[in-house]
């Protein structure tokens, strides 16, 4: 009987995170109840950080979307999967499983003992021989999905790999289809091309990935990477070439460039596996490309492709033969449903029997699964093994020098084959190494751009105060900083501390009730001498342009250790204004209120943590100015 129960299907992408809830109907159909998409960002390419950042998006998207099903399969990225396309000699069957064990150990680069393998026979050619899709994942690799999946509350039942997701859903949607078809599925770090003709089945995988578009455009245009995604989503497409007239923005038209660049590339890797499938698998030529991945909605991508392979050229609707709920919005879904491949295929599993069924689910799950099936004949083999033991008890002797002539024989065989073991495990470790360098390196390249956001939104709270006050008070004012110290006033030394208020000592000449006024809107205490806050009907000071150059303070923070990075996140920052009491006797103490108004309603400050530092002080040589301090916690802290 089939399970009707709502399960999910998890498809754990290089750039994004795509979960689909179904639920199987009365026919034996897959119903679709909700989907979510959550991109991961720069770091979701990045080992030593996708872990973490694959679990914190899964929380996310399960408490957006209101997931209620609790069992799981799971599908790992291309970049992360060795897949090979293998023929046997027709061979006796109970010998297959040996002969691609023999493959498995020739083919797949890393040790067996260290990934989870499997294995799929598609058919059989016209001469005999066995065609066999390999596949292996390490298998740490799918240990950490089996500890997503559990830190997030969830049973994995199933681990599958991304061509076959993909191919099951080709197949289930369009199995109409008999001519040689191409599917391209272009995703963040690498692309497959499969080829689907006559019930058969090919693919390669591309290591070619829409992430270097955005890599190169932020390069190109010194922007952050999360930036530079977002531009080419919104902005990108891929350059026409000849003629055609480039966009007048200069973003759209780095990014066209680029993209361009990047299909081209990835045309070339199209045109020899097409090569090689007519040359080497006996296929035909192409009818048709269909396209998915969440790279091929960029515009231009279909026309491009036409263009170079001179073939018809649609996207891939995985939910073509999947029910959808009605709750939820066709046209949102049409946005992203040729990327939602891999979960479609994930669903059918629970079906009935899929062309492709491969399970890498970790090893010890498999073996208490094992155990279980098998116990009956477990005990039945233990017997057995006690009948065996006692009648080959009396061969032992005559054994024994010939068991230990082939174990001397073993051992010199094997010697060599530890040796490169141990070197192959030497490159392994500085290869991990180098890449956990790298991520480090793009992590401070990230961080570089956020001083300039910071100065940037300094600049803007005080254009943004010039201009309110210039409105209400009808007269030119400025604003601007006169000195940026690190810490609060009580934590700064000698070189971080703020200039002494040379009005310190001098009597108040406002009342009471005024500093308390002042305490409750700003969270200090007027300067001596000046006028207290004035009723909000009674408008703020003028506006002038802001004055740029000024020197910043001499404060450094403390240093660290060697190797270590420091991080800055709370600022004091003295401020210099036009004295305008002659135009409003409160406009100097309005001007003071709005910049801490503007800097507490900045989202990249702590409104909590933002506060007046010290007095409001009218410069006694000239009157034409004053200063005021305001202590602020950045969010995000700046890394020096």
């Amino acid at each position: 009987m089939l399970n009707t129960k709502s399960f999910l299907a998890v498809d754990f992408g290089a750039g994004s995170l795509k979960v689909a809830e179904f639920e199987i109907n009365e026919a034996g159909g897959l119903i679709l109840k909700r989907y979510g998409i959550k991109s991961l960002g720069a770091e979701g390419a990045q080992e030593a950080k996708r872990e973490g950042v694959i679990l914190r998006a899964l929380q996310e998207i399960i408490a957006e979307k209101g997931f209620r099903a609790k069992n799981i399969n799971v599908c790992a990225p291309g970049f992360h999967v060795f897949s090979k396309f293998v023929k046997l000699p027709p061979v006796d069957t109970a010998k297959v499983t040996q002969i691609i064990q023999y493959e498995a150990q020739q083919n797949v680069p890393f040790p067996l003992a260290e990934v989870v393998w499997d294995y799929q026979i598609l058919g059989a050619t016209a001469t005999g021989e066995l065609e066999v899709l390999l596949v292996a994942i390490k298998a740490d690799i799918v240990e950490g999905l089996f500890r997503v999946a559990d830190s997030a509350g969830l049973r994995l039942q199933l681990a599958d790999v991304s061509t076959a997701a993909i191919c099951n859903a080709f197949r289930y949607n369009y199995g109409d289809l008999e001519d040689c078809t191409m599917l391209l599925d272009i995703g963040a770090k690498t692309s497959n091309l499969l080829f689907f003709e006559k019930g058969k089945m090919y693919s390669r995988s591309i290591n070619i990935g829409a992430n270097s578009i955005t890599q190169e455009f932020s390069t190109e245009s010194k922007l952050a990477f999360a930036q530079a995604e977002q531009l080419k989503i919104n902005e990108g497409f891929v350059s026409l070439g000849g003629a055609y007239e480039e966009p007048e923005n200069a973003h759209q038209a780095a990014i066209s460039k680029i993209a361009r660049q990047f299909m081209t590339r990835l045309h070339i890797q199209v045109n020899q596996t097409m090569q090689f499938y007519r040359g080497q698998q006996g296929g035909s030529a192409p009818a048709r490309l269909f396209l998915s991945g969440g790279a091929s909605i960029m515009p231009y991508t279909a026309q491009f492709f036409a263009e170079k392979l001179n073939v018809p050229v649609e996207y891939f609707n995985p939910f073509r033969n999947v029910q959808i709920d009605p709750s939820i919005p066709l046209e949102e879904l049409a946005k992203v449903a040729h990327s939602m491949g891999e979960t479609v295929g994930l669903g059918l599993r629970n079906l009935a029997k899929c062309p492709i069924e491969l399970n890498l689910m970790p090893e010890s799950t498999l073996r208490w699964q094992q155990i279980n099936q098998k116990k009956p004949y477990f005990i039945a083999t233990v017997f057995s093994l006690v009948l065996v033991i006692m009648a080959t008890g009396w061969l032992f002797d005559q054994l024994a020098d010939v068991k230990t002539a082939e174990l001397e024989k073993l051992n010199k065989e094997v010697g060599p084959l530890k040796e490169r073991e141990a070197r192959f495990n030497t490159a392994y470790g500085d290869l991990k190494k180098q890449i956990q360098e790298s991520d480090q390196v793009t992590d401070w390249l990230e961080g570089r751009y956020h001083w300039a956001a910071v100065l940037t939104e300094l600049r803007s709270v005080l254009i943004r105060v010039e201009d309110s006050t210039k409105k209400r008070l009808r007269a030119d004012t400025g604003v601007w900083i006169e000195r940026i110290a690190t810490g609060k006033p009580e934590e700064q030394g000698e070189t971080g501390a703020m200039p002494a208020n040379p009005l310190d000592g001098m009597p108040p000449r406002r009342s009471k009730e005024e500093e308390r006024l002042f305490r409750e809107r700003y969270g200090g205490r007027p300067g001596p001498g000046l006028p207290p806050p004035a009723s909000p009907e009674a408008g703020a000071t003028p506006d002038a342009p802001p004055l740029e150059g000024q020197p910043p303070g001499t404060g450094r923070p403390p240093k660290g250790k060697k190797g270590e990075i420091n991080e800055l996140a709370v600022v004091t920052l003295t401020f210099r204004a036009m004295n305008l009491t002659s135009v409003d006797p409160s406009a100097n103490t309005e001007i003071a209120g709005e910049v801490l108004k503007e800097l507490r309603a900045s989202e990249m400050f702590d409104p909590e943590e933002t506060k007046i530092s010290n007095n409001l002080v009218v410069d006694e040589t000239t009157g034409l100015t004053f200063t005021f301090g305001i202590s602020l916690k950045i969010k995000r802290p700046l890394k020096l």
